[in-house]
């Protein structure tokens, strides 16, 4: 039986509570809920603080970087004195400030083929926000191995993309259907320049579905990916099919690290 909401808990969180679609259940379920965040970057900041604000009870944060003077233009998380330190621990000490009964855990490694399902295992959802595809490909692996779901976004110049994928559910395509292969010439955003304001966009829209997927209203993105063009203003949603040939999911795929036992 799930616990009673107490009265600062009713008071914090009384605007999700007024909305029909989310009530003292779904607030419930939040406060209930564990949140993997990979990458404390420009992504990883916004949706970090809106998880912790909508009362998300356990969020991990993995991330091995310290905090770089160009961070501050996009990783509105962090503050100039703070140069130089840990993000996974400067991240976990601003996250107190805005909500001290959310349960913080800091992994200050970098997450990778080989320690991605121990890392991701004790959470419900993983909001990926990283910068890199070795990153994204050995997340992808690893909630297809522990049918977690995950929330998946990234950024260029100008432009975002969102997507979530869910292997609890039938011919649910995954991220590898959509990105089967390392894209030839990917740059990371230390190797191109990014509008600050665009990871505020996409990483708070990637918090929004997270909150959605957890407390169970609206609708899910599960299957399709929004596109965000930051010059034009303008969106649009694409479908996602499972790939029977993707190299993760396939029916013969090629990572033998994701099938179950």
């Amino acid at each position: 039986m799930a616990l009673p909401l107490n009265d600062e808990q009713l008071e914090r969180y009384q605007r999700h509570i007024l909305l029909r679609e989310i009530g003292g259940a779904g607030q419930r379920r939040l406060l209930d809920a564990k949140v993997l965040v990979v990458g404390a970057g420009g992504l990883g900041a916004p949706a970090l603080m809106y998880l912790a604000a909508a009362g998300v009870g356990t969020i991990g944060i993995v991330d091995d970087d310290i905090v770089s003077l160009s961070n501050l233009q996009r990783q509105v998380i962090f503050a100039t004195g703070e140069v130089g330190a840990s993000k996974g621990d400067s991240a976990a000490r601003r996250l107190a400030a805005i909500n001290p009964g959310v349960d913080v855990r800091v992994h200050a490694v970098r997450l990778t083929a080989a320690n991605a399902a121990d890392l991701i295992a004790p959470y419900d959802l993983v909001l990926d926000g990283c910068d890199n595809f070795e990153t994204r490909f050995a997340v992808n692996d690893a909630v297809l191995k522990l049918g977690k779901v995950l929330v998946s976004a990234a950024i260029g110049e100008f432009d975002g993309q969102l997507a979530v994928f869910r292997p609890d559910r039938a011919q649910s395509p995954c991220y590898r259907c959509f990105v089967p292969e390392i894209p030839e010439g990917a740059a990371r955003c230390t190797e191109q320049g990014v509008v600050g304001a665009l990871a505020g966009v996409m990483g708070a829209w990637a918090a929004l579905e997270a909150v959605k997927e957890i407390a169970g209203f609206g609708e899910s993105l599960t299957g399709r990916l929004v596109l965000f063009d930051g010059l034009s203003a303008g969106s649009r949603k694409v479908k996602l099919r499972r790939d029977p040939h993707c190299p993760a999911c396939g029916d013969r795929p090629a990572d033998a690290s994701i099938q179950t036992d």
